[in-house]
């Protein structure tokens, strides 16, 4: 078995290591490798396969934050097995469900009863509270906080350090699919679906 890391941009050669480490870890030594359809020498001393020659035995994650991007690769090689990858670092809780295709890099944490759907990508030290759900094919970029009761829609995008307020029992705060969030933004209200938002608080882009 392969453990492939399709994309070998930026954020596919920040996962190479803890890739290595999760298998290690394991006891799995299997094989890491990257597929493109642009690269055919090594990155980073790794192989880079075609897509031609991905196997129904090889374990896959997509590595590319653009969750439009990510979801057409997911359903163009839908017949190859999805994996995880949870960086050894990572701290999952309790009573939390964790889609295929998760990616949770170096200190990210779900701290306890989340839902997190398919192909997820949580960045390096972003976290994801208590009695949250995450739709398919979301991105964190890095130190995203994404406090309690909060529920975000397929495809949404959540910029660098972006903090979202905590929800109620009664009334989460949602962040509608599609949408995309901007660096540095404070989210206090909910975002309808395919808004960008940006600022403290954060607000529509004017047009």
């Amino acid at each position: 078995m392969r453990f492939v890391i399709f994309g070998c941009g930026g954020f596919g050669r920040e996962l190479l290591n803890p890739a290595i480490q999760m298998g290690a870890l394991a006891g799995d030594l299997s094989e890491v490798v990257f597929a493109s359809d642009f690269v055919d020498t090594p990155v980073i001393e790794t192989p880079v396969i075609s897509p031609d020659d991905l196997s129904l035995s090889d374990v896959m994650v997509i590595a590319l934050g653009d969750p439009a991007t990510r979801r057409s690769v997911a359903q163009r090689f839908s017949h190859i097995p999805a994996g995880r990858l949870v960086a050894p670092s990572a701290i999952i809780g309790p009573d939390v469900e964790l889609g295929e295709g998760a990616i949770l890099c170096d200190y990210t944490m779900i701290t306890a009863s989340a839902r997190i759907g398919r192909h997820f990508h949580s960045n390096i030290y972003s976290y994801v509270a208590h009695d949250c759900v995450i739709g398919d094919f979301v991105t964190f970029a890095p130190r995203v906080c994404c406090n309690g009761r909060v529920h975000i829609e397929d495809g949404a995008y959540i910029g660098t350090g972006v903090v979202i307020r905590e929800g109620t029992p009664d009334k989460p705060t949602v962040i509608g699919a599609g949408a995309v969030v901007g660096a540095g933004s404070v989210v206090i209200k909910d975002v309808p679906p395919g808004m960008t938002v940006v600022g403290i608080p954060a607000k529509p882009i004017d047009r």
